[in-house]
């Protein structure tokens, strides 16, 4: 099942390294106790994008057992403190906020036998919160809550368990950030078709020709 770190991976393919740094189980408060471990300001190498995606533990129900809830007020602080710091990194290091995601009720229920303290208005209420600040600070941000819900099969299409992305998914948030990408007025510019190879396939086309060919699941992304 190949999640949209690994699309964007596979599309960056010798454009640019690509770290995942996906954390299972965390929320924003784990995340500022490592933010220097992550990313380091001494180091010599900078990124050149930032992807930030917290806020579906973090708004989970405080009620519920063992609950990885974030109050809200907490969470908008501890984004502002993370956006703060990858953007001292370096005045090249671009950054893309992913606000708060959609869930499907229903579906968690039916696979995991309670809710897990997940509702889609708790969602919706950090998604907003999440949106307003990065409108704040200047960062774009991608409506992840809506963007899942734009389709009108996502109930069925989008999770595998409710919470978690299915390919179709997954898609979604790739295409989101690449148009992010495309629409930014970066330079130079981060999206994948206008970074050039490190070093580029030599394709000998059935006419002899020299070119350059796409795969087939590269010209989805396009």
């Amino acid at each position: 099942m190949a999640g949209w770190g690994a699309t964007l991976t596979g599309l960056y393919a010798r454009k640019a390294d690509i770290s995942l740094r996906g954390y299972a189980g965390w929320n924003s408060r784990m995340a500022i106790q490592i933010l220097d471990k992550v990313f380091p300001k001494d180091t010599e190498i900078k990124p050149s994008l930032v992807i930030l995606y917290f806020g579906g533990n973090d708004s989970a129900d405080p009620d519920f057992p063992n609950s990885p809830h974030v109050p809200l007020q907490e969470y908008v602080e501890n984004m502002r403190k993370i956006v703060h710091h990858i953007k001292s990194l370096s005045e090249t290091t671009r950054l893309i906020m992913l606000s708060a995601p959609a869930v499907n009720e229903e579906q968690i229920v039916q696979f995991y036998g309670s809710n897990l303290g997940r509702t889609n208005e708790r969602g919706r209420i950090y998604s907003e919160a999440g949106i307003k600040l990065g409108q704040e600070l200047g960062v774009k941000v991608i409506d992840f809550w809506s963007a899942l819900q734009e389709r009108p099969d996502w109930l069925t299409t989008v999770f595998w368990d409710g919470m978690h992305l299915t390919k179709e998914g997954s898609d979604i948030v790739v295409r989101k950030i690449l148009k992010a990408l495309r629409e930014a007025e970066w330079k130079p510019s981060l999206h994948w078709k206008k970074m050039s190879d490190e070093f580029s396939d030599i394709i000998i086309t059935l006419n002899g020709a020299d070119g350059i060919i796409l795969d087939d699941w590269q010209k989805e992304y396009e």
